[in-house]
């Protein structure tokens, strides 16, 4: 089906549907420069702003239409490494169809972070860059692959660095954009825009509202249990408590002109985080899970290592990996956790009684997506 045709004073035109709505009237259209334009009045002076084609490791010609960051933005929306986080842990392995994923995370703080940026009058389109494509780093199974694939590492594995640095480099981001995906986590360096700083606040409300709720469906926990500091501060679930926080973070930083929270506020968000980690995370059956996870990625790694010509190279990475640890490790990070139990049990025998609970090798193929 070509579409319907509808006349015009320039012809013939096609239109999706036969009964499409009025004409909006021709206009000239909004060029990408102009826009720019608009952010010197729209945007805070220490707001980010978008220029040309940006400060890219690899020049490139502006686009006509969309800024340096909002072409950013498609890049990593479009890119291999953000569809497998669909595939990636969050913090149930294997998840049902209502628990998180990396992928379902990184659009709950993208929601999260641009709620913030827009209330501040912040760049919009960086901040949801940077929320995007902040977990690209992680491996299969959560956190649990940062303990696997350090020891391959000089300097170790750290999933913000790694995504930033080996993982998006090759979609040529803007620096700013790359700067705040490498500094989002609180253990990391400050992030140099303002918007990094609202991902690294959005990341951590994001995280630990769902994981709670996540948790809390699975009867893990039970939120009356939820100590009077956490439940005073913002509530006992998650849509007060995204609402109390960002809420906080719009007004502290609009009275303050930094970005941060008010005490109170910051306090009842680590009183929560501080809760899913004693009662969630650490809980022995999650640090068992975290073991296996361990011991499959580590196997697969040096496995690879021993068979380099196994290694699928899924774009250039510009000599990155000629190392073939280096090699190795970046293939198994960038597996889904079913990819990597499947390839630890058609690659390495891997005992299926020995894999993170809850894989069902009964639907997966050894060509099944990494």
């Amino acid at each position: 089906m070509a579409g319907h045709e509808w006349p015009s004073e320039h012809g013939p035109i096609r239109v999706p549907h036969a009964d499409a709505p009025p004409p909006i009237g021709a206009f000239p259209p909004l060029f990408r420069d102009e826009r720019e334009g608009v952010e010197d009045v729209l945007l805070v002076p220490g707001a980010t702003r978008a220029q040309g084609a940006g400060n890219r490791a690899r020049p490139e010609e502006a686009d006509d239409f969309r800024t340096c960051f909002e072409r950013d933005r498609d890049r990593i929306l479009h890119s291999p490494a953000f569809r497998r986080l669909a595939g990636k842990t969050q913090v149930f392995i294997f998840p049902d169809d209502h628990q998180r994923t990396r992928l379902t995370h990184a659009l709950e703080v993208a929601q999260v972070a641009t709620a913030i940026a827009r209330a501040c009058r912040l760049n919009v389109p960086l901040t949801e860059a940077i929320a995007l494509g902040h977990d690209c780093g992680h491996g299969p199974g959560g956190h649990s692959s940062e303990d696997a694939l350090a020891p391959f590492l000089d300097g170790g594995y750290d999933h913000a660095a790694w995504g930033a640095d080996v993982v998006l480099a090759p979609l040529n981001l803007c620096a700013e954009t790359l700067d705040g995906i490498r500094n989002h986590s609180w253990s990391r360096p400050a992030p140099q825009t303002p918007e990094g700083e609202v991902v690294s606040f959005a990341d951590r409300i994001a995280y630990s509202a769902h994981d709670l709720e996540d948790a809390t469906k699975a009867g893990v926990v039970d939120l009356a249990d939820l100590p009077a500091d956490v439940v005073d501060g913002c509530g006992r679930h998650r849509s007060g408590q995204l609402r109390t926080f960002i809420t906080d973070i719009v007004r502290t930083t609009s009275a303050t002109g930094q970005v941060a929270m008010s005490p109170p506020r910051a306090d009842a968000l680590a009183a929560l985080r501080d809760f899913n980690y004693n009662r969630i995370y650490l809980r022995p059956a999650s640090i068992d899970q975290g073991e296996a996870v361990v011991r499959v990625l580590q196997a697969l790694v040096e496995h690879y290592v021993d068979r380099p010509d196994r290694v699928v190279d899924e774009q250039d990475q510009e000599g990155l990996d000629a190392d073939p640890v280096r090699r190795a490790v970046t293939y198994v990070a960038g597996m889904t956790d079913r990819f990597a139990c499947t390839q630890a049990l058609h690659l390495l025998d891997w005992p299926r009684d020995e894999l993170p609970r809850g894989f069902d090798v009964g639907v997966v193929t050894a060509g099944g997506a990494r």
